[in-house]
């Protein structure tokens, strides 16, 4: 999949069926981790490179850097790197995370695959980009891929921001996209697991909730939401050791490990960058 929509033209006919779209949310949602943080590790195959980075983001928070500005931030770790070098570096982290037991969350793939069954268009969406998304959307067969998106120029990615795929903007990108596929919005769901993703989750007919984020476990209660439970992801970064420092698995294995951080800095970056 190359393109952010694989589907043609989805204006409704006489007799065909409504179009229904289903939006996850990716890191923690569908996968056990911060895919933004685990790719850049993987990616620069240096630890105190990713330190270094990381911290960056991490001051960046405590500083009270717009979330967006944080979003950005990241992304100049790419400056001056080659869109297709990025992307097969995308394409042997998936391969690699995919192998971990725990990496899909299986209660919201299942769901996934039921709404494919159903006729529903999936849209994966994610402050995350391509190099990291469009693996997973192939592994899924999602249809759709709204995400961050770097700016590139002659090959070679800029450490600029396009488009920063974070909170309200997946709600616009969200419609943007029901808009063009003809779908009615009380006819589409979306799930996601922080209150980040509440205006994503409020933009559409029926949502789902994965973990226990207070603000979302309120809506879900109140309008009868579909629960699920959380990501072990979701569990360790509570206790500061998933996002700002992604577990390393046998397949990167390395003489030694850095110090998980704390879970103040865990809890910045996820909320900074999400």
């Amino acid at each position: 999949m190359t393109g952010t929509e694989r589907l043609g033209d989805s204006t409704q006919g006489l007799g065909e069926l409504p179009v229904r779209i289903a939006f996850f949310d990716v890191d923690e949602t569908l996968i056990d981790i911060k895919s933004m943080f685990s790719f850049l590790e993987f990616h620069l195959a240096d630890r105190d490179r990713y330190r270094t980075a990381a911290g960056e983001l991490t001051r960046a928070a405590r500083a009270g850097v717009s979330r967006e500005d944080t979003n950005r931030a990241y992304y100049r770790n790419y400056a001056g790197a080659g869109q297709e070098a990025v992307a097969e570096s995308g394409r042997l982290w998936f391969a690699r995370e995919r192998q971990r037991d725990g990496f899909l969350h299986q209660g919201v793939v299942r769901e996934l695959r039921r709404l494919q069954a159903e006729g529903c268009q999936v849209a994966l969406v994610s402050g995350s980009f391509r190099a990291c998304l469009d693996p997973i959307a192939e592994h899924l067969g999602a249809d759709h891929v709204l995400c961050s998106e770097p700016e590139v120029a002659a090959g070679r990615y800029t450490g600029e921001v396009r488009t920063a795929m974070i909170g309200a903007a997946k709600a616009t990108a969200a419609r943007a996209l029901m808009d063009r596929s003809g779908a009615r919005p009380e006819e589409c769901v979306a799930y996601g697991d922080h209150a980040s993703d509440l205006p994503l989750l409020t933009c559409v007919g029926g949502a789902g909730v994965v973990g226990d984020d207070p603000v979302l476990a309120e809506h879900a209660d109140r309008y009868g939401w579909i629960r699920l439970p959380g990501t072990a992801g979701a569990a360790a970064a509570a206790q500061g050791t998933a996002a700002a420092a992604p577990a390393r698995h046998p397949a990167a294995s390395s003489s030694h490990t850095s110090p998980a951080p704390s879970t103040s800095s865990t809890e910045e970056l996820t909320h900074a960058t999400r």
